[in-house]
């Protein structure tokens, strides 16, 4: 098969699901682009924001995106590249969109809240307190599988590391002229994407070298200021400015695949059973943010939806977002298709390495010389992997805070909530390598995506609106994410991994007694509530 084929039909299909699919979704919540969001009525200048959907759509994508679709489909097509883009097509458009789409509303819905507080309104307060605690959990697994991951990048190509600190720079610089100097964001836009990629030229000519701990007290450093910082200094604008190098690695990618034609010489499906692993269901939750991701929900209902100017805007962000993904975790499998018939180990040791050099390859039947577009894909995969970490080191600020506002004030602050939410990211970081880390990653956070579709049920249970849409997904991933989570638990028991077995055990824990606390909720009479609320 051609690398082509494979990219056409994918598009036309994720296409297809934003038009049809997702104007049922828009419909059925009764998209209002009359109501006035959150960012309009709760406007703080720190956390709620409008922003033009432009902006929101580059922080959002960038914020979802970061090395998941990468990392995953590559990771995942030890078992084959067919059965992962099957699974990314209808992951994408019939439960991560969904999933991503809904979660975005109704957190608008409900004051900009997050999925915890719609589950307190919902459910109730027990509801709640598991899923803060599985959630905050969740993140901090977050945190610290992309701190080591952007580490690595980091001793591997010194020249991101230059870029990146450029990049921060760059975004305070651009955040101030948007939003107190009053300078057009089209005027803004230019100006800032030319210095983007002259940073990208000095970080190759002068590139930072320091060793992996250094760079990961480095890392979490930043995190800690990015996640008490107003989102209009650094958040909102690094992430809409990455949102272009992403968005120029994938036309490179995609002009570079339409020009070469590369065939797919890699495995179409290689077995049931392959590194140790079984197709069911390490694949579901392995691919991850690829077809689906329950991080997403807390982007979400966490700075999304705070900045969000109009409910029409959220179809482009969160269910348009979601397939862009999507499409991106297909070129994914494009730089594994072309890869030979035994890199498996290739595939298993270095997702990040594999995209950067397949990218470079599919931008050099374009005219770009190999080695420059492989260094442009691992900048551009160093600067999203950043982007998850400083929002997912905010979101677990969020989540600690708003489990301890109520039960314990003292604990409350967003100092304290952020230290010691990336106090226990370094400890996991500290502890083992990605490798060990992205299955548990992997399996929280897909059944966090099946809790988040659970509480999604409810709400419009609720409001006396047909389910289906989030049900069916929703009793898909619990079940497929319990049994990986119960095989990873064992896994690491038999390895030694306890630090590991503890977190997968926990994280199990807490998922069943929040499906407990939150499945009756399915058989409540409705409230007198309607879907404007």
């Amino acid at each position: 098969m051609n690398t082509v084929t494979l990219v056409v039909f994918a598009a036309v299909v994720l296409y297809l699901g934003y038009r049809i699919y997702g104007t049922y979704l828009e419909k059925l919540m009764d998209v209002d682009p009359a109501a006035k969001t959150p960012a309009h009525t709760k406007n703080d200048g720190v956390d709620y924001v409008p922003a033009k959907a432009p902006v929101l759509l580059g922080h959002h994508f960038a914020s979802i995106a970061g090395a998941g679709p990468i990392n995953g489909p590559i990771a995942a097509s030890i078992f084959g590249w067919l059965p992962v883009a099957i699974w990314i097509l209808i992951g994408s458009i019939f439960m991560g969109g969904v999933h991503d789409y809904t979660s975005l509303i109704a957190s608008a819905r409900h004051g900009g809240a997050s999925v915890g507080e719609v589950i307190k309104k919902n459910v109730g307060k027990r509801g709640q307190f598991f899923f803060l605690l599985f959630s905050w959990s969740a993140l901090v697994l977050v945190i610290a599988v992309f701190a080591i991951l952007v580490k690595n990048i980091f001793v591997s190509t010194p020249a991101a590391a230059t870029a990146s600190v450029l990049f921060i720079v760059l975004a305070i610089a651009f955040g101030w002229a948007v939003n107190r100097m009053n300078v057009p964001l089209t005027t803004a836009t230019v100006v800032g994407v030319i210095l983007l990629f002259s940073s990208i030229a000095i970080g190759m000519r002068y590139p930072l070298v320091l060793d992996g701990n250094t760079w990961l007290y480095i890392l979490f450093a930043y995190c800690f200021i990015a996640s008490v910082a107003p989102v209009w200094i650094l958040l909102q604008p690094r992430d809409y400015l990455n949102s272009y190098l992403l968005y120029t690695a994938l036309a490179g990618a995609l002009i570079g695949i339409i020009v070469g034609r590369p065939a797919i010489v890699y495995p179409a499906f290689v077995g049931f059973s392959a590194g140790g692993q079984y197709l069911f269901p390490m694949l579901f939750v392995t691919v991850a943010c690829g077809a689906i991701s329950g991080f997403h929900s807390l982007v979400s209902s966490g700075t999304t939806a705070k900045q969000l100017d109009n409910e029409r805007d959220g179809k482009l962000i969160g269910y348009g977002g979601m397939l862009i993904e999507g499409l991106l975790a297909i070129i994914a499998v494009c730089t594994v298709g072309i890869l030979g018939k035994d890199a498996f180990a290739q595939v298993m040791a270095n997702p990040p390495a594999v995209f950067a050099s397949g990218v470079g390859q599919f931008m050099g039947y374009i005219g770009i010389p190999q080695v420059v577009g492989t260094t442009f894909a691992a900048l551009a995969l160093s600067a999203f992997m950043m982007t998850s970490l400083d929002t997912g080191a905010r979101l677990a600020r969020y989540s600690f805070q708003e489990f301890f506002v109520d039960r314990a004030p003292v604990l409350s602050g967003s100092v304290v909530a952020t230290a010691v939410s990336i106090g226990a990211a370094m400890a996991l970081a500290f502890s083992g390598n990605w490798a060990a880390i992205w299955p548990v990653f992997g399996a929280s956070n897909q059944l966090l995506a099946g809790l988040t579709l659970l509480t999604m049920s409810v709400w419009f249970a609720k409001m006396g609106k047909d389910n289906r849409a989030t049900f069916i997904p929703m009793v898909f991933m619990i079940g497929v994410t319990l049994t990986a989570l119960y095989f990873l638990i064992q896994t690491n028991l038999a390895k030694g991994n306890y630090v590991l077995f503890v977190a997968g055990s926990l994280l199990a824990v807490l998922a069943i007694f929040m499906i407990i606390s939150t499945v009756g909720g399915l058989a409540k009479p409705k409230p007198d509530i309607k879907i404007k609320g």
